[in-house]
């Protein structure tokens, strides 16, 4: 049982913040999005869980490419 407290714990802590973005966004808690991809993953069959690695990937690489500079001679 350590195994998992221990996986879950790296997750929450160094995670892709997926949900907490959209909800920024969207303005809404990230509870309510949490458990809108949980439904989703259970009714579509593993798509909302698919969705969510996606969004992950999506976020890493855009966080990758718009890094915000301080100076002109960062580059």
């Amino acid at each position: 049982m350590s195994l998992f407290y221990n996986t879950l714990y790296y997750f929450q802590k160094r995670g892709f913040e997926v949900c907490g973005r959209i909800a920024e966004r969207l303005g809404i808690r990230a509870r309510v999005v949490r458990t809108s991809f949980i439904y989703l993953t259970f009714v579509t069959l593993g798509f909302g869980f698919a969705l969510y690695l996606f969004i992950a990937f999506w976020l890493r690489i855009k966080d990758l490419i718009y890094t915000k500079r301080t100076s002109v001679f960062d580059l």
